[in-house]
């Protein structure tokens, strides 16, 4: 029998199938009203679970560990204790609700409360509890590598909205590498948190130079000259005067047949130098021939420059140098130093020693002082300062108006804690780690507070828990910024396709 709908009975049953979607839509995942209490903690990943997190940082979604056929969580605050319910195994929290509810939670606790059902009925979780704390800085911006350890066909300097899940490429080597002619872009850095736009990155390869943003001008400089071992590697920008510091560096690398570390990375030689952008013109900081300075960065109040350097002998050749790196390369060992600064004669004063790690037979690196200028967080390792690579790596703690230095056991793990800096507001570091899976760097970000403590990292949120996992990529460099770098991928094109300006001594 064949059955005919007028066309008052399919408007009609439309209607009431459109209404039902819209109550199932509208309604989502309830609480379940009977369930039986779990005695221990879900565990999600990543584990964001007693930690301290920025009342504006993007929607930190995770995945449920236990199994089960169905899942229900239920985000919530004092202020607001209805909150967020979100069904699934993988927690995809909407962006504007989550923002809602965390955003006038400063100084409040957000609480996740875990719903799991499986073949007995629900269990609820022990609920999860998490501080809101201050704000942190819209920006940061880190390189992304492969997997590797000589080969740099794909690399990219990227900028991430914390605010949300936006990434966008600053600049891609392959925008003007050639088959066999390829490009390495690194060291991405920036005069006061990007404010005003004014930042740097290296070209090395192919039109290699130093590309500098100043005062809405790029231009491309070659920062070698007769009088110095190398162009300009590792900088660190004034914080108000147009200037930048830099290593000098003559680097290898060593690859171990059977080590828990994978790779050394040494330098023959290493000076200092400072760099005056206005007039490109550059004149030495620090040149000892047994001295190894290297990884300069400015303290806050642009009057004094902080840095590390190794006693070395005096060597007569480079087959001598390249001897004690593959046979004494344990006994380079970095204290740390600062040099007082005049901006106004630019001029340094003989440097003061500041941490004899050497004679705690370790050896410090990459020194960053806080925007406040009390504190300093350096990492310690065995010997070198290219820790990335060393698994004994840790972050530590120089407490200046105490005196007294500690290791930030609050953040460090088993495994490799390396590149790290500060927020405008002091209050999070974010540092790179490889913690995971003993071979990627990936990012965490740790509240500090002004007593001088950290609280556990969490690792930087993604929309998916599995993205930094599946992505395969290592983060290198990251660095805050209170506003995105606005120059195109074109504009960067053209200045680094120009002839480098050569600076003079």
């Amino acid at each position: 029998m064949i059955h005919t709908l007028n066309s008052s009975s399919v408007t009609g049953a439309f209607a009431a199938l459109a209404a039902s979607l819209v109550l199932a839509a509208c309604s989502g995942p309830s609480l379940p009203a009977e369930y039986t209490a779990a005695d221990t903690a879900a565990v999600i990943t990543p584990d964001y679970t007693d930690v301290t997190i920025p009342c504006n940082i993007a929607p930190m979604n995770f995945s449920i560990g236990a199994d089960g056929e169905e899942y229900v969580t239920h985000l919530y605050t004092a202020a607001d204790p209805e909150g967020i319910v979100v069904g699934g195994r993988t927690v995809d929290i909407p962006a504007d609700r989550w923002h809602a509810l965390i955003g006038q939670a400063q100084g409040d606790t957000l609480v996740a409360d875990i719903y799991v059902r499986g073949e007995g009925g629900w269990t609820r979780y022990p609920s999860v509890r998490n501080a809101v704390a201050d704000s942190i800085d819209r920006y940061i911006s880190y390189r992304l590598i492969e997997p590797s350890y000589i080969g740099f066909e794909t690399m990219a300097i990227c900028q991430r909205d914390l605010t949300s899940f936006d990434e966008k490429e600053i600049f891609n080597n392959q925008a003007m590498s050639l088959e066999r002619d390829g490009q390495c872009i690194n060291c991405h850095s920036y005069q006061d948190y990007n404010r005003d736009g004014n930042m740097q990155m290296h070209v090395r390869v192919r039109k290699g130079g130093t590309v500098i943003s100043h005062n809405g001008r790029l231009k491309k400089v070659n920062l070698k000259t007769d009088s110095t071992v190398s162009a300009g590697v590792y900088p660190s920008w004034h914080p108000t005067e147009p200037l930048i510091a830099y290593s000098n560096n003559t680097t290898t690398q060593s690859f171990h047949t059977n080590d828990r570390n994978k790779v050394e990375v040494q330098d023959g030689k290493s000076d200092l130098i400072l760099y005056d952008v206005e007039a490109d013109r550059i004149s030495i900081i620090a040149n000892e021939p047994t001295e190894l300075e290297t990884f300069p960065y400015w303290h806050p109040d642009g009057k004094s420059l902080w840095y590390v350097s190794a006693n070395v002998p005096l060597f007569k050749d480079e087959d001598e140098i390249s001897l004690y790196q593959n046979l004494h390369y344990k006994d380079y060992k970095y204290d740390l130093y600062r040099k007082a600064f005049d901006p106004e004669t630019r001029t340094f004063a003989p440097a003061d020693t500041m941490f004899v790690a050497s004679a705690l037979r370790k050896s410090v690196t990459l020194p960053r002082p806080s925007p406040d200028g009390r504190f300093v967080i350096f990492t310690l390792g065995e010997y070198g300062n290219f820790h990335i690579w060393h698994r004994d790596s840790d972050l530590f703690l120089l407490d200046l108006e105490e005196g007294v230095i500690r290791p930030l056991t609050e953040v460090n793990s088993p495994d490799v804690e390396s590149y790290h800096s500060w927020s405008s507001n002091g209050r999070w570091i974010i540092f790179s780690s490889r913690r995971d899976d003993g071979s990627y760097t990936r990012l965490y970000i740790a509240y500090f507070d002004r007593d001088g403590k950290a609280r556990k990292a969490f690792r930087l949120p993604q929309e998916s828990p599995a993205h930094d996992i599946e992505r395969m990529k290592s983060y290198n460099i990251p660095e805050f910024m209170v506003c995105p770098v606005e120059i195109s991928k074109h504009q960067f094109i053209d200045a680094i396709d120009k002839d480098a300006v050569n600076v003079s001594m």
